[in-house]
């Protein structure tokens, strides 16, 4: 698998109105995972959407809405997500985006078996790696 450079948006709380709407504009394939679908036991955060990848004629647009307890602010509605296989490359784009800037959730492995870290780099832009687990590369 290739490394690949997505946009990601972050919602306040309607991610999944907002891709759904996306969806019946582009058509494609939508698939949508909560808060609750990872444990998170919230009433306020279970329905709300922590992944949602909108697979559309060769484009994908991924969406979250904000986790709880970390803060949203206008302007830092998106993210740019790089994700892949090739692990030795995507660390070096993750340190090499870090240096200078502010690891918000460091580059270590999720509860879904990927290795996954969110920083912002010198310029405040928000960039997310996602390393493939060994399930997900050896598929």
């Amino acid at each position: 698998m290739a490394t690949t450079l997505n946009p990601y948006i972050q919602f306040k709380d309607n991610a999944r109105e907002a891709l759904e709407f996306y969806k019946g504009v582009l058509g494609g394939e939508l698939t949508l995972s909560t808060f609750g679908d990872f444990g998170d036991p919230g009433e306020a955060s279970a329905d709300g959407i922590m992944h949602g990848q909108l697979e559309a004629g060769g484009m994908t647009l991924m969406a979250s809405d904000t986790p709880p307890g970390m803060p949203g602010s206008e302007g830092s509605q998106i993210s740019i997500s790089l994700s892949g296989d090739d692990a030795g490359e995507l660390r070096g784009y993750w340190d090499g985006l870090a240096d200078g800037g502010r690891v918000m959730m460091p580059l270590e492995k999720q509860m879904w078996g990927d290795e996954f870290g969110v920083l912002t780099d010198k310029f405040g832009i928000s960039w997310m790696v996602n390393i493939a687990g060994e399930q997900a590369a050896s598929e």
